[in-house]
């Protein structure tokens, strides 16, 4: 029976020297890296006036080390930018002697791999918003199977289950390709990433318990038409299986039961009235004007632009512009575009439209829909209406398994007792990291 260690990183991760291994981390790293992401600032609460702790330069920095620290054979990143990844991770290579890389081929949010000690014996794989590689460490035949998710956020049961099927069968598929004997028992498999899920949801009682089927209900209705099998026997096993309580990767300020009406559907949350008084103080505060036909207060094109000014640093940038906008009248036909112009509609606020409570208020319950809580508690809290604070929000969402024919021999977790991302951590996830050796069956 193998012993498994139980570490807290940032440490080293042990590997076997005797038995054939491969170690991985995986880390969502958040999104806004260098150039993609202006918005950091705003997921770190309270909010500060220093951001030193919120640019890029800190942040790789901390990252850095984290990956230093471990120096795993295989580390998983999700949440990288595609329009700065060669530059924001060049110390991969450069410092931290990682020969391959590999970055998901489509998407805003993307899933990247980054291996040494070992090497690629087949082209990358890219399915939905899942990432597979498969490896073969210095002169051994064996392979190892390493499939990087990012599961989709928010009320997607569905497309989460379509996408961890989509991921697990392309492992078979090419496992066989590769000609491994009795894949389905014998491949040796890695699946993890940032599942986007607990416990509870579909996605992972795929994992752990081999299916989903047409009974299994997530988010108000069915996750699949029929029955779904994992493509592995048996099931796949988390490596912190002999863990009652595993530890969170998801440490937040908890903002949902302060900004949602308690017993609202999920897919249309309302404010508590609370919030709804907030957001009228502020408003009061921003509107100057009068509509006289309406008998009403409104912000007229300059009070819109102070009020963003103040939460996002300019007029022209994010989701409270573009909807305040359209709130205000703007429309793509309006703007007069020429059928011969190439991209997006500039999007501008009209010089004699206005933005009445109503209009304020719609602005923020589409940025609760869009789940941004942090968000949403910061714009409070700089217009001078801040949250009490209710304590953090924990969960696990970013997970390793492995596959029967593998055996996690040291697994790595990471503490934060306060919200992330924060002065010591840079991201809103935490790391997670396992080294396996070949299962003696």
């Amino acid at each position: 029976m193998t012993i498994v260690q139980h570490l807290v990183g940032p440490a080293l991760l042990p590997t076997s020297l005797e038995l054939p291994s491969l170690s991985v981390l995986t880390y969502n790293v958040l999104l806004p890296n260098s150039v993609d992401g202006w918005w950091n600032y705003k997921m770190y609460h309270p909010p500060s006036d220093n951001n030193t702790f919120c640019n890029w330069e800190y942040r790789q920095q901390l990252l850095k080390e984290r990956i230093a620290a471990v120096d795993a054979d295989v580390v998983c990143l999700q949440e990288v930018s595609p329009l700065s990844f060669d530059d924001d991770f060049a110390f991969m290579t450069e410092e931290l002697g990682y020969t391959g890389k590999e970055i998901f081929k489509r998407g805003r949010f993307r899933p990247a791999t980054f291996w040494k000690r070992c090497e690629l014996v087949a082209p990358a794989i890219h399915k939905d918003r899942t990432l597979l590689t498969a490896f073969r460490r210095d002169d051994e035949q064996i392979m190892w199977y390493v499939l990087n998710c990012h599961l989709q956020a928010g009320a997607e049961a569905r497309r989460r289950v379509r996408q961890i099927h989509e991921g697990t069968k392309a492992v078979i598929t090419l496992a066989k390709k590769l000609q491994e004997v009795e894949a389905e028992k014998n491949a040796k498999v890695i699946v993890c990433g940032d599942f986007n899920g607990g416990q509870e949801c579909a996605a992972i009682r795929f994992l752990e318990d081999g299916f989903v089927d047409e009974s299994f209900i997530e988010d108000g209705a069915p996750v699949v038409s029929s029955r779904k099998g994992l493509p592995f026997q048996p099931p796949l096993r988390d490596v912190f299986y002999e863990m009652e309580n595993a530890p969170p990767t998801l440490v937040v300020s908890e903002l949902i039961s302060l900004l949602v009406e308690h017993g609202s559907a999920y897919e249309q949350p309302q404010f508590t009235e609370d919030v709804l008084q907030r957001l009228e103080r502020i408003f009061d505060r921003y509107a100057t004007h009068h509509r006289v036909e309406a008998d009403e207060r409104v912000m007229n094109v300059q009070d819109v632009e102070r009020w963003l000014i103040a939460i996002n640093g300019q007029v022209g940038r994010g989701s409270e512009f573009r909807e305040a906008a359209r709130q205000m009248g703007w429309t793509e036909s309006a703007e007069g575009k020429d059928e011969a112009s190439e991209g997006p509609t500039r999007i501008t606020l009209p010089v004699n439209g206005y933005l009445t409570l109503e209009g304020f208020r719609h602005v923020y319950e589409n940025e609760l829909k869009g789940g941004k809580f942090w968000g949403i508690a910061y714009d409070l809290a700089v217009l001078g209406e801040p949250l009490p604070d209710a304590g953090v929000f924990q969960s696990r969402y970013d997970r390793i398994y492995g596959s029967s024919a593998i055996q996690p021999t040291a697994v790595m977790h990471f503490r934060s007792e306060v919200a992330c991302p924060n002065e010591h951590e840079p991201s809103d996830h935490l790391p997670v990291a396992a080294a396996f050796v070949v299962a003696n069956r």
